[in-house]
């Protein structure tokens, strides 16, 4: 499973706060893939929670 961020990411934190182990805010959120697997529930829950949409799980 392939998640990545697009064009828009405001930078909120609401996906490093729901799921740390995966997103992590710089200037824009950044993808950990190598823990996408363990930790899918919370990614789903975070794609669901981003304000602005930009969280997508391929």
């Amino acid at each position: 499973m392939n998640v990545k961020i697009e064009d828009g990411c405001i930078a909120c934190g609401a996906c490093e706060s729901i799921c740390d182990a995966v997103f992590t805010i710089e200037d824009v959120a950044v993808v950990n893939q190598a823990a996408v697997a363990d930790n899918i529930d919370c990614v789903k829950e975070a794609a669901d929670a981003c304000p602005v949409g930009v969280i997508v799980i391929e």
